[in-house]
């Protein structure tokens, strides 16, 4: 049963669109005024699944949106907005590192 099952799901992977699998990074990217590059916001997906948890990619994702956002949470007090935005800036290294060029 289970290779059937396996075998469905091949079968309509493909037919799923692009945007349907894409993370909350890539999809944010793709739909900001700079975005657009499918490469390019892939790989910045990419490096967000490599050093963010999925509530802190869906956080970050609202930056591409509201810049502001991004800032009142840099120059937050709080201990948490702290811890989150130095895994941020690593994720935005590793960003930048990974898809440079």
């Amino acid at each position: 049963m289970r290779p059937i099952l396996f075998a469905a799901v091949a079968a309509i992977l493909p037919m799923i669109s692009g945007a349907a699998l894409a993370g909350p990074i890539e999809r944010a990217c793709m739909a900001s005024d700079r975005g657009g590059n499918r490469s390019l916001c892939g790989c910045i997906q990419q490096a967000a699944d490599m050093t963010l948890s999925g509530g802190d990619q869906r956080r970050a994702a609202k930056f591409f949106k509201d810049p502001e956002a991004a800032h009142s949470t840099w120059t937050s007090q709080s201990a948490s907005d702290d811890a989150f935005w130095d895994r941020y800036k690593n994720f935005g290294a590793t960003a930048e590192a990974s898809c440079a060029g």
